[in-house]
């Protein structure tokens, strides 16, 4: 996916859940911050979306523009509605997201997760390619290690797999 399609993905999805305030929650996520990220970390076809203000509309989003809809069809990209209570996230992550908001989505804020956000999300879901991305953002230099751990701590869900988590990202970083 590239930064035009995540706008779109953010203009249709605001229309469709009568929200203009959209959460970007997954991986790709990070072309809020970096619009022209690495192939390797926007690979994905979908984007994790959830309606700010209207989250029981996240199934509508889903229903219309998800995978093996229309929209998937005719554009090759969908949304992929998640309730934003099912994430692992740290503290304060609602204050530091990075807003997407041009002519592209009609003005509609993407409410993009900041990078070190994400990375602890990825951390915590923990599977291979969760682990790959957050490899892959280390190695090019867009997330520090040292800041990650410390969101990490301030993580309320999922508080048992804090060790674990942190030996993950000791055996990336």
């Amino acid at each position: 996916m590239n930064r035009a399609q995540l706008e779109h993905i953010i203009r249709a999805s605001a229309a469709i859940a009568g929200d203009d305030e959209i959460y970007v929650l997954g991986s790709q996520s990070i072309l809020g911050a970096f619009p022209a990220a690495p192939p390797e970390l926007t690979v994905s076809m979908e984007a994790d979306v959830a309606p700010k203000n209207r989250p029981e509309r996240e199934v509508l989003v889903e229903g219309s523009i998800g995978e093996l809809s229309p929209f998937h069809t005719t554009f090759g990209y969908y949304a992929d509605g998640v309730e934003t209570a099912m994430l692992t996230l740290p503290e304060g992550w609602e204050k530091r997201v990075v807003i997407v908001q041009n002519e592209n989505t009609r003005f509609a804020k993407g409410l993009c997760l900041e990078p070190h956000d994400c990375a602890v999300s990825k951390l915590f879901a923990g599977r291979e390619k969760d682990l790959e991305f957050v490899a892959s953002l280390l190695r090019h230099g867009m997330v520090n290690g040292r800041l990650i751990r410390e969101r990490i701590c301030t993580v309320n869900r999922n508080r048992d797999k804090m060790q674990h988590v942190e030996s993950l990202l000791d055996r990336l970083a």
